[in-house]
């Protein structure tokens, strides 16, 4: 018999166990060569439409244009506040809105997934404001917080608030009923059945809405910083906007992209810690 098998009682013969080989590893690393690649082809594309092709500075920068202003605005900031500080204030706002969603939407989402009493109570509600895009809360953000910090936070929690209780909710009801039965036969209390086979099942959907959430969170801070914000990344991208200055627009929303996507990254790196037992047989 070969070393790759095992004898089972009956004498057949066991299926290889299975082993993570170089060839696995090599195929697995592709991926993010991927990913590389394809940044580097856009920064090429960049650079072929507006140094060959001849596209106007004022419409985009080319890429020596672009890193000549950022290095300008790192180095003397903008309008009175170096750079990290308008970065640090963005993220201030868009991470206390999100994470104030977040903590709140969890447990209701939960719960209305959990009880059909609650969700008959709340869904009318929550289906009632979840098509108004959060902007046009922005009058009465102001009418009603003023145009200081809160108001800021408050129209973010909103937007982070609506995608996080729906999947919260809906990754409750597709809890599948067999698990379920399985923990009653097991003896499991309602707290125990809870914490530790319906939540568990539904972590899957509540995370794809955090992650949602905190994209769109990062988003909509543009438009927060709408109110009467004197520094912000946001600030820069509008304020620039207004005198025409198109590199710093871009240099804006380059630096939102980025952070956008480093915030995305790390949420999925928790995710995959989080649901480890995913894709495993």
């Amino acid at each position: 018999m070969s070393t790759g098998a095992r004898a089972t009682e009956g004498g057949a013969p066991a299926a290889p166990a299975r082993r993570c080989g170089w060839g696995e590893r090599l195929g697995e690393s592709r991926y993010p060569l991927i990913s590389l690649l394809a940044v580097v082809g856009m920064l090429l594309l960049w650079a072929f439409v507006t140094m060959v092709l001849g596209v106007p500075e004022r419409v985009l920068p080319s890429p020596p244009e672009f890193f000549r202003q950022l290095q300008k605005l790192w180095e003397n900031g903008y309008a009175d506040h170096p750079l990290h500080v308008h970065i640090g204030w963005s993220l201030f706002r868009a991470l206390s809105g999100f994470a104030l969603g977040v903590a709140l939407a969890v447990p209701v989402g939960l719960l209305m997934g959990y009880s059909r009493t609650i969700d008959a109570a709340l869904q009318p509600i929550f289906g009632f404001f979840r098509p108004i895009p959060p902007i046009a809360f922005i009058p009465l953000m102001i009418m009603w917080f003023g145009i200081g910090e809160l108001s800021k936070i408050l129209l973010i929690f909103a937007a982070a608030f609506n995608y996080t209780v729906l999947n919260s909710a809906a990754g409750m009801r597709s809890v599948p009923v067999q698990l379920v039965r399985a923990g009653i036969n097991l003896g499991l209390t309602r707290r125990q059945l809870f914490t530790d086979v319906m939540l568990p099942a539904a972590l899957p959907s509540i995370l794809t809405g955090v992650k949602t959430s905190a994209a769109v969170s990062w988003a909509i801070l543009v438009a927060a910083e709408l109110i009467a914000a004197q520094a912000g990344v946001g600030f820069i991208i509008m304020d620039a906007g207004t005198f025409f200055r198109i590199s710093d627009v871009f240099i804006g929303i380059i630096i939102v992209g980025a952070i956008g996507l480093a915030i995305e990254l790390l949420i999925s790196r928790i995710e995959r810690r989080l649901l480890h037992w995913q894709g495993k047989a």
